[in-house]
């Protein structure tokens, strides 16, 4: 009877996993020197990734066990050495690296203070404020770019006028051929109208031709007006006694 221990020692895929290697000196020369090549390419490969990805300054020195000399820098091997002695002796002479890094950021936070103080001066000197201590030349300076600002803006100005007036000028045309259009409708009508009462058994009315437009664009609408004229003695017979 086989135990579940001794089926995992004879597994094929435990026989072909990757196992830990104990770090410990290789005695084997040739594997030794094997591991070193295989071990030194990844180790500069992974250096220069680092200071690809990460725009890190990096330098490396790889001596092997005959010493030869194998290095990678993506600036200069004696440029990061020097750099490295000078931050050695700043973080001795201070104390730490934590607090080089704090004041370097104080350092940092002092440049901003000071540009975003600079900026809002030139913000209440645009708006015609704090003038009192600027002198001739800065003041000539200061006027010729608010001029140049205020000559984009009226060019801008300018430009959404025209479109707006472009505009108005195309929606104008469109509302006059549309009231040509009705009048033309209109006139049609009359026609017709006028056509129909001038049938036999239309009445004894006839339509007096249409007057023109008046100032409003409107028709001027008048009764129709008898076409007989009776004398005045048939006038006075339909009378009642």
């Amino acid at each position: 009877m086989a135990y579940p221990s001794d089926s995992r020692e004879t597994s094929p895929q435990r026989r072909m996993g990757r196992g830990k290697i104990e770090i410990k000196r290789i005695e084997n020369t040739t594997n030794r020197q094997v591991t070193f090549c295989k071990r030194r390419n990844g180790l500069l490969k992974k250096a220069y990734e680092l200071s690809v990805l990460c725009d890190a300054e990096v330098a490396l020195i790889v001596f092997s066990s005959r010493g030869r000399l194998y290095e990678y820098a993506n600036n200069s091997v004696k440029s990061t050495i020097e750099r490295y002695k000078k931050a050695c002796a700043d973080s001795s002479n201070t104390g730490s690296v934590s607090e080089a890094n704090a004041q370097f950021y104080q350092q940092q936070a002092a440049k901003l203070r000071d540009q975003i103080s600079g900026l809002q001066k030139s913000i209440r000197n645009m708006l015609g404020e704090s003038l009192g201590g600027i002198n001739p030349k800065d003041l000539r300076g200061l006027e010729s770019r608010l001029e140049k600002g205020i000559s984009r803006i009226r060019s801008k100005k300018n430009e959404l006028l025209f479109a707006e007036i472009e505009y108005m000028q195309k929606r104008e045309i469109d509302l006059h051929n549309n009231n040509q259009l009705l009048r033309a409708k209109i006139a049609e009508n009359e026609r017709k109208q006028q056509n129909m009462n001038l049938m036999p058994g239309g009445g004894n009315y006839e339509i007096i031709q249409s007057q023109p437009f008046d100032n409003r664009n409107y028709f001027q609408v008048n009764a129709l007006q008898p076409t007989n004229h009776y004398p005045q003695q048939d006038q006075m017979a339909l009378q009642l006694v």
